[in-house]
């Protein structure tokens, strides 16, 4: 397994250039020196929590780094001096890698692939920049690997968390714009996400449900097999199966030639007359179970939509307890959303933000509206 031409096996053996190094390149050497230790580092530990191709993969994005290891220790010469820390960031993916080895990681490690100074560095070889390009794409399969596994669950939480932070917070806010006292407004936050978890509940539950009930009905059965020996030599439909099914029409002719026993076959036909099994890498295991997608969006509907109503739940009133939920609820869309630009390998501030606007734009509006009414009603 190899991450990139043979002839980047040494880092590229030239640099771009040769001038004498200055106390500025010594040190930004020496930077990039520990850095590339600690981004092998991190594939390494990744490694030891995976199994198979995976491991290997992750073992020669490590070897590669120490490659580019090499380049710069060979540039400092006598200069290296004692190993310097890594950066923050470094240390951070390394920490993570140790403790959790989750898709995150790889996440965080797709966007250090990306950020790499070596394009325009011209102590940097240009198989070394060539290396940190396909590294980011390498990573990003491995982390597109672990988002497929964990997107069913993942989608759930935030949606739910999210949907439950921005709605009762919007509730509680347009009910105490409207006038009314603030245990009116506890009652209404309660009573807004009981009914919202269970609306969400119960979505999730009809959605997934018909999701899979329409692969179940899109998938393709066996029949074929069992009608073929019936079927008329010369006037079949068994061609319009497989045209329907989208092949081209000399596989489907040679696939009507196989059922009809007109074509030798290695495998046992019999076999075929059993019910598919489930593919392992089916492109719709996301989908998870009807009751698991319920039960998740009523639990992380609740507790994103308890976040709003905590202060009125602790005797707060009035216009110090609108400023906390806002506080606490703008604070968890910050956190959901940095998670969402994590997984997805983009900034986590600007998901961060933009979940932020998101949400206190919609109580904004929500409160707003409660004021009118206030006012109209009053």
């Amino acid at each position: 397994m190899d991450t990139g031409p043979r002839r980047a096996e040494s880092a590229g053996t030239e640099p771009k250039s040769t001038r004498q190094p200055s106390t500025a390149d010594i040190r930004r050497w020496r930077q990039y020196l520990a850095d590339e230790r600690a981004e092998a580092a991190v594939y390494r530990d990744l490694a030891q929590n995976r199994q198979g191709e995976e491991r290997a993969i992750l073992l020669a994005l490590a070897e590669a780094e120490g490659r580019h290891e090499a380049h710069w220790l060979a540039l400092l010469g006598p200069h290296a001096g004692k190993p310097r820390r890594a950066s923050v960031r470094s240390r951070l993916l390394g920490f993570l890698a140790r403790n959790f080895g989750s898709v995150f990681v790889l996440a965080l490690a797709q966007r250090a692939e990306a950020r790499s100074p070596y394009a325009k560095d011209p102590n940097a070889t240009d198989a070394m920049a060539a290396d940190e390009q396909i590294h980011e794409e390498v990573v990003r399969g491995l982390a597109t690997r672990g988002r497929n596994r964990l997107a069913g669950t993942f989608r759930a939480a935030v949606f739910g968390a999210n949907d439950g932070l921005v709605s009762n917070l919007s509730l509680v806010m347009g009910m105490a714009a409207s006038g009314v006292a603030s245990s009116v407004v506890l009652l209404s936050g309660i009573a807004g996400l009981l009914a919202g978890a269970m609306s969400m509940g119960a979505g999730e539950f009809i959605s997934v449900r018909s999701q899979r009930e329409l692969l179940a009905a899109t998938r393709p059965t066996q029949v074929t097999l069992a009608a073929a020996p019936k079927l008329d030599l010369e006037h079949n439909e068994l061609l319009l199966v497989y045209l329907a099914r989208g092949m081209t029409q000399e596989a489907a002719q040679h696939r009507v030639a196989e059922r009809m026993g007109l074509l030798s076959c290695d495998c046992d036909p019999s076999l075929s007359l059993q019910p598919d099994l489930p593919h392992a890498g089916d492109e719709h295991e996301a989908v998870g179970t009807a009751w698991g997608a319920a039960l998740s969006s009523f639990c992380f509907f609740a507790s994103g939509a308890i976040v709003p109503v905590l202060p009125f739940l602790f005797g707060m009133t009035g216009v110090a307890a609108l400023v906390t939920a806002g506080v606490l609820v703008g604070i968890a869309l910050l956190a959901t959303g940095g998670a969402v630009g994590l997984l997805s390998g983009t900034s986590p501030l600007t998901r961060g933000l933009r979940q932020l606007g998101i949400g206190m734009g919609a109580a904004l509006v929500t409160y707003l509206l409660g004021l009118a009414f206030g006012t109209v009603v009053g």
